[in-house]
């Protein structure tokens, strides 16, 4: 047999001799994270302010930014605009707010294009909440479409006017827009600002034509492009002040005895509570390392039924009482997630 593949083919079955003789088995959970920004329970009326407007100062290097960005006149106004209206929508749909709404413009913008403004003193955010009758105000602080163009030719054919097919030069242009906002809280209740968070995506656009121009002409959809996008980022940052979830992965005991082999197959079936009377009969077995095993796996079910605090108590025995090398890292996860659920408990009360 060739050395290379005699070598492939041990490689191949040494990894999977490997994974069939591991002692655990990966499962996936669905965990709720609490709300990146926390809002002020007395939060209910919010203004969205637009502070994106370039300055007298500022207005020059806004226009020479947009020539050298290939950007059109108003792609920024109108990506800006976008991006609060759909902010405004998707908190009108939380219960916990009774009004919001859009103010007006600040020309403000005395950065560069794509950085923060200065921070509005507490004075003028106290009249704009007195006036209006605010909790607390969104601020876009800066949004931006940065633009790179770049050109490629291809021989091809194209027919004339007999019908015949002649060599000719195709042009394609790529245009790269990294679309970019900031966003940031004031909260007149506590005078804090909350949230101080700058996002971005990456638009790719490509169009093909005779020349240069017909090429940029098939681009038209671009000023929807970014409009789609800039309210896809209104959206994602009205979500802040929300809980999400996420995917984790758990590691859970397989090996052992015959009851976590066959608690292996229960699991696997989706019978988790059935493999767990098995994994508590091991609890009492004579040897260390089984029993350690069990517990670890019966602190597993308790975080899948949601019992953070029980699943805490069988992983700890199985650290102090048998020393599971799995344990004590999983202790500090659920110490983790405990103090989340906690912090969770706080913003739903």
């Amino acid at each position: 047999m060739n050395k290379k593949i005699f070598l492939s083919v041990s490689c191949f079955v040494l990894i999977n001799l490997l994974l069939s003789c591991s002692a655990t088995n990966t499962l996936t959970l669905n965990v709720t994270e609490p709300a990146p920004v926390l809002l002020n329970k007395n939060t209910t009326k919010i203004g969205i302010i637009n502070r994106t407007i370039p300055t007298k100062k500022q207005e020059v290097l806004d226009a020479i930014d947009k020539i050298l960005t290939i950007e059109g006149k108003e792609l920024d106004k109108i990506g800006s605009n976008s991006e609060i209206i759909s902010l405004k929508e998707e908190l009108l749909k939380n219960s916990n707010l009774t009004n919001v709404v859009i103010l007006d413009s600040i020309a403000s913008k005395t950065f560069s294009i794509d950085r923060f403004s200065d921070e509005l003193p507490w004075e003028k955010i106290e009249e704009i909440c007195s006036k209006k009758n605010l909790d607390a105000i969104y601020e876009l602080s800066f949004f931006d479409t940065d633009s790179d163009v770049a050109y490629k030719t291809y021989t091809t054919e194209i027919k004339n006017n007999l019908g015949l097919k002649i060599p000719a030069i195709e042009h394609e242009v790529s245009v790269t827009t990294l679309i970019k906002s900031g966003w940031r809280i004031y909260d007149n209740n506590d005078k804090l600002i909350l949230d101080v968070f700058a996002d971005s995506k990456t638009l790719n656009l490509k169009g093909r034509g005779i020349n240069p121009v017909k090429a940029f002409e098939t681009i038209k959809t671009r000023k929807d492009a970014v409009i789609s996008v800039s309210k896809d980022l209104g959206i994602a940052y009205a979500n802040r002040i929300l809980p999400y979830n996420i995917r984790v992965t758990r590691d859970y005991y397989v090996k052992g005895t015959n009851n976590f082999e066959i608690g292996k197959r229960r699991a696997q079936a989706g019978e988790w509570d059935s493999a767990a009377e098995l994994w508590l009969l091991e609890t009492n077995n004579k040897k260390a390392k089984i029993a350690g095993r069990a517990c670890y796996n019966m602190g597993i079910i308790s975080e899948i039924n949601g019992d953070i605090n029980t699943a805490l108590k069988w992983v700890t025995k199985s650290y102090t009482d048998y020393n599971d090398n799995n344990a004590l890292h999983y202790i500090n996860i659920l110490k983790n997630r405990k103090a989340k659920n906690e912090q969770l408990e706080r913003e739903t009360n």
